[in-house]
């Protein structure tokens, strides 16, 4: 059984969009992230984004900060209380992520994979460099370099990641690999938000398909109203 949330969230949030309505009244702005690379964008609040999957069978680590002072980063997505709200369980579409101040930060209104991992941090340097892989692209230090634009000076200042389209054996039994081309996840901001994505460069033992390729971001920014 999951966490009661409160009784008056759902009613504070607008009503779920559809896929279909992704792409009306919106401007749509697409981004490559290339293989083992990471991306910084900043979403408004009520504007969505999909992380898409190009080639099949590849990670993103993805990160969000709450949008408010360019060089304070206090509040930003946490997997733990996400996982605290959602007992333990992935979210569904139309749940939300949550942040360590205990807001609703995103909302999940498409998945067309419904399998991602709350528990693995991100890769990092030293990780590669215990296995004798010094100089290796890793998700922590490709979220911090795309993270510099928009002030973060420290590596310790990155988020826990939500890893989309990563399987972990506790929450299914599908295979390691579960996305295939074209999947993607979308999310809907609930406040403005930064946020920032890795091409997972993991390409040990199978993981990502054992090959790293690009994916994209896209984001759906609402029209102004001409009424």
């Amino acid at each position: 059984m999951r966490v009661q949330e409160p009784l008056n969230l759902h009613d504070q949030l607008p009503a779920l969009p559809t896929p279909e309505s992704f792409c009306t009244d919106a401007t749509l702005t697409k981004h490559m992230v290339p293989a083992a690379h990471g991306f910084a964008f900043s979403v408004k609040k009520g504007d969505r984004f999909r992380v898409v999957d190009l080639h099949g069978e590849q990670v993103v680590d993805f990160m969000a900060w709450v949008h408010g002072k360019p060089s304070t980063w206090l509040e930003k997505m946490s997997t733990a209380y996400t996982r605290y709200h959602l007992s333990g369980i992935q979210p569904a579409i139309g749940e939300c992520l949550w942040t360590n101040a205990d807001r609703p930060i995103l909302r999940v209104t498409a998945d067309t994979v419904k399998v991602h991992d709350m528990t693995f941090m991100s890769c990092f340097p030293q990780l590669y460099e215990k296995k004798g892989l010094r100089g290796h692209r890793s998700c922590a230090q490709n979220i911090f370099e795309a993270m510099q634009e928009f002030g973060m000076e420290n590596i310790l200042e990155i988020a826990e990641p939500f890893n989309i389209f990563q399987n972990t054996p506790n929450y299914s039994l599908k295979r390691l690999g579960s996305s295939k081309p074209g999947d993607y996840l979308e999310f809907e901001a609930l406040q403005d938000v930064v946020c920032a994505v890795s091409s997972c460069p993991y390409d040990l033992d199978g993981f990502n398909g054992g090959k790293i390729t690009d994916v994209a971001v896209v984001v759906a920014q609402k029209k102004a109203s001409t009424t």
